[in-house]
């Protein structure tokens, strides 16, 4: 079996978040360093007289495994990534302790 391309399948679902995510106020951009395999969704912009900047989801891919640092989604980013064939087994939510994630459906580090 042909290993997925996992650089490619993260950045299409996060070019997608870019896309449904924006609003009037603020931008939402894609930012990725495909040197070291970084992949971030940021909001940044104005609301009224408030400044917004923040980070929406960031991944890493690390030693062959998905490493979600970051997920501000509903849908969850994980979800995703099972549904586009990444197997849970190389998926970390490494947002969640790591005594935590022996409890999920996911890898544990």
């Amino acid at each position: 079996m042909e290993k997925l391309n996992y650089p490619e399948i993260v950045q299409n679902i996060l070019e997608n978040h870019t896309k449904t995510c924006s609003n009037s106020h603020t931008e939402v951009k894609f930012l990725f360093d495909t040197d070291r395999d970084r992949y971030q969704v940021i909001n940044i912009g104005w609301q009224d007289l408030t400044r917004v900047f923040g980070c929406i989801i960031y991944i890493e891919i690390k030693k062959g495994k998905i490493w979600i640092e970051r997920d501000g989604t509903e849908i969850g980013v994980a979800n995703e990534l099972v549904e586009a064939g990444v197997p849970k087994q190389d998926i970390v939510l490494a947002f969640k302790a790591p005594y935590k994630r022996k409890f999920t459906d996911f890898a544990a580090s």
